[in-house]
């Protein structure tokens, strides 16, 4: 390949690669398909893109045509120099067939499933490409589904129902149409979470779990208020059980932050038992992603008393969170000092003040007094050193820090 001229005209302008579906903009510019899709995403929503060569305006939703003639030739080219040939792309897809295949899904006769399937299948194959997302959203691929889904939970038929949630979790995006339905639709809520307690296959929840995650994040805060405790103990039991992949749980946590500041659901995720169940996780080792939830969602939990004191029953709470201090992210850095302020600030006893001092918790807020992170979290730590300054002076890892460097 090195030493084959290629005709200049085959390679994009901005990948400068050889092109496998060429495309032509209205400025009269050739470019491959994906390149340009890709610069014209990167364009600020408020404004348009320009075009990469003659820096004409180019609008985000500008036309591509096809330039048949141009592959025609790269694929010629590719065979005469024995080159692997380029394949012929597919054809774009047009909003008629999402709008066709649409309305098969709305017929309710039961006697119409396979009619169904096939086309939540079809919605599936196209939901698997990236680049269909946003015409199927624009199209309302998602509300459809959504109601499907909930049609098909109300009627107790699961025939579909995994394609569906798929097809929902890839296609979901927060417009104004989508937060409408969802805002405060608590029976799609429901049955999400009906679906998460069900015996489906964990791949079936794993869906479920991330569309209900994205359902909450539009959801009204009225609708986050009226969740009732059973809804809090089946998120948990998730978590403690193991019942779904990591992607459906770090959803499942995602759920759980959510809804965590509105009303009482602080308490009721706190009686539902999450503090044991994520310090239990955490022990465990999971990926970073998953312990930066933990740490968020442990943090909200801690800053009511009942939270603080599941913390406190766990053997290993405090000596958990000092060790995750300054392994992992400036995130769980932010999030174990506040835990730690806020045991160190409002549960403090002294059995409390001493363990603190016994499982190096004291002595990583020192380290963090060292270390190269963030000028407020030092500030942070020293905050909290100073508030039992007097139980723990006499402590070897502290006194360089509060007896001389720093004023009480």
């Amino acid at each position: 390949m090195d030493d084959i001229e290629i005709p200049r005209y085959f390679l994009c302008p901005i990948s400068l690669q050889i092109m496998k579906d060429p495309v032509t903009t209205v400025t009269g510019i050739t470019y491959d398909r994906e390149s340009i899709e890709q610069w014209l995403a990167t364009a600020s929503p408020s404004e348009n893109a320009v075009c990469p060569v003659t820096k004409q305006p180019l609008a985000r939703t500008a036309d591509l045509t096809p330039n048949h003639m141009l592959r025609r030739l790269i694929q010629a080219w590719c065979t005469t120099n024995a080159l692997d040939r380029i394949p012929t792309p597919k054809s774009p897809l047009h909003r008629s067939i999402l709008l066709k295949l649409i309305r098969e899904l709305k017929k309710s006769d039961q006697r119409d499933s396979f009619l169904h399937v096939n086309a939540l299948k079809k919605l599936d194959e196209l939901a698997g490409e990236t680049k269909n997302h946003q015409l199927m959203a624009e199209a309302g691929v998602p509300k459809a589904v959504a109601l499907f889904v909930l049609r098909c939970v109300k009627e107790g038929r699961f025939l579909g129902l995994e394609e569906a949630l798929r097809v929902l979790q890839r296609t979901w995006a927060p417009t104004s149409e989508n937060k409408r339905l969802m805002e405060d639709n608590l029976d799609f809520v429901k049955a999400m979470w009906w679906v998460l307690g069900s015996d489906l296959e964990n791949a079936v929840k794993t869906h479920a779990a991330v569309v209900l995650k994205s359902v909450l994040e539009v959801a009204s805060l009225g609708l986050k208020e009226r969740l009732e405790f059973d809804f809090f103990t089946q998120m948990v039991k998730l978590l403690r059980a193991n019942m779904i992949s990591q992607q459906g749980v770090r959803a499942v946590l995602h759920v759980l932050i959510e809804t965590c500041p509105c009303g009482r659901n602080r308490t009721k995720i706190v009686e539902a038992g999450a503090v044991l169940d994520l310090i239990e996780m955490e022990l465990c080792s999971p990926e970073k992603k998953t312990t930066e939830l933990i740490f968020c969602l442990l943090a909200l939990l801690c800053s009511c008393a009942d939270g603080r004191q599941q913390l406190l029953k766990h053997a290993g709470g405090i000596a958990m969170v000092a060790k995750r201090l300054l392994r992992v992210s400036a995130t769980v850095d932010d999030r174990a000092l506040c835990i730690i302020e806020s045991i160190a600030r409002f549960s403090a006893t002294r059995e409390v003040v001493m363990e603190m001092l016994r499982v190096g918790a004291v002595s990583k807020l020192c380290m963090v007094l060292q270390a190269d992170c963030a000028a407020y979290l030092k500030k942070k730590a020293r905050e909290i050193l100073r508030l039992h300054s007097n139980s723990w002076s006499n402590s070897p890892c502290i006194q360089v820090y509060l007896l001389t460097r720093y004023a009480r």
